[in-house]
């Protein structure tokens, strides 16, 4: 059976990656992308351990966790675009959409 998403999954979707998916191809692209996702529920784990690290050949160590440099906030934001009380402000792309009426599935 063929995946198929409501619209509050795709306006919310959309939201997130500003992706317009108000189209038959959009939206067909996005199932495809969800039913090839989905395969990996298919895949049977059954006794197989969790892996601690893709890299299998090396032993991971934990450091502690000290601070060693800091203070240096004004340097960091003179990094940034655009600043805000201190906190980077996001691009533009970053805001709310309208809702739209209605897609043409």
């Amino acid at each position: 059976m063929p995946t198929k998403i409501d619209q509050d999954t795709i306006d919310h979707l959309e939201r997130l990656a500003l992706v317009n998916f108000a189209n038959k191809e959009g939206i067909a692209r996005l199932e495809a992308a969800i039913r090839f996702a989905d395969q990996m529920f298919l895949v049977d784990t059954t006794g197989v351990e969790p892996m601690d690290s893709v890299l299998e050949d090396r032993e991971l160590y934990l450091r502690d966790d000290k601070v060693t440099e800091g203070h240096c906030k004004d340097d960091i934001l003179r990094n940034a675009g655009k600043v805000v009380e201190d906190y980077f402000v996001a691009p533009p792309g970053n805001i709310p959409l309208p809702k739209k009426e209605g897609y043409d599935r």
